[in-house]
């Protein structure tokens, strides 16, 4: 696991946003399409916002949703309201949505499930995964004792309410198969769980997910530091 540690969480989202660019370049110049899965959170809608000026490959990403609270559309409680006007102007991106407005969130984790394996084939492997770090340990909606953290069998599974809404989310099985991993962390409300993170503490969800092909952009606050 690599680790860099930036002054502030707009370093930090511009880091983010240069290594997104620069992988999905190099994929698109391989001859694939690149797929990449974003989590929510402020800075990383700044990471998304920087990667708008950057020379992003567009007609050739596939963009999909780490997680998503069930919500109806345009609702700001929802992740894709912010990705949708993160990358606007994004000349031809492709945004992939969990439809969490389905009746049923177990339907819409398997159209999702069933989605993923379309763009990335079966089993799906996205070509780079950027995940959160909650104050709780949690990432993506993997969430401290939430049944979905044992899900084994799914790429995508629904969650049990957590701050008011029940989610949809990526499994560690999907997450973990990515040929990258990109931890976007910062603040100081996550010292300490951006800490058992790097030892890899595997009671919290984070934990858990692989060290493997993984980087931590972190901001000063979030290591301790002054």
């Amino acid at each position: 696991m690599d680790i860099e540690v930036l002054d502030s969480a707009d370093a930090v989202a511009l880091r983010g946003a240069a290594i997104v660019a620069a992988d999905a370049a190099a994929g698109v110049r391989a001859g694939r399409r690149y797929r990449v899965g974003f989590s929510g959170g402020r800075t990383p809608w700044t990471m998304l916002k920087a990667l708008r000026g950057l020379e992003v490959p567009w007609p050739g990403v596939d963009v999909l949703q780490v997680d998503e609270r069930i919500a109806q559309d345009g609702d700001a409680d929802r992740n894709l309201t912010h990705l949708q006007q993160s990358l606007d102007g994004a000349v031809g991106v492709r945004i992939h949505a969990i439809p969490v407005t389905l009746p049923d969130p177990a339907s819409a984790a398997a159209t999702y499930a069933a989605t993923l394996r379309d763009l990335a084939g079966s089993p799906p492997v996205l070509d780079l995964v950027h995940l959160g770090l909650g104050p709780d340990g949690h990432t993506a909606s993997l969430i401290p004792d939430d049944p979905v953290l044992e899900v084994t069998d799914a790429d995508v599974a629904a969650t049990g309410v957590y701050q008011g809404r029940r989610r949809i989310t990526l499994t560690y099985p999907a997450i973990n198969r990515a040929r990258r991993i990109l931890w976007i962390v910062t603040g100081r409300d996550k010292a300490d769980m951006l800490r058992r993170l790097i030892d890899g503490d595997r009671s919290i969800p984070a934990g858990r997910v692989s060290r493997e092909r993984a980087m931590i952009v972190a901001d000063r606050e979030a290591c301790g530091r002054s």
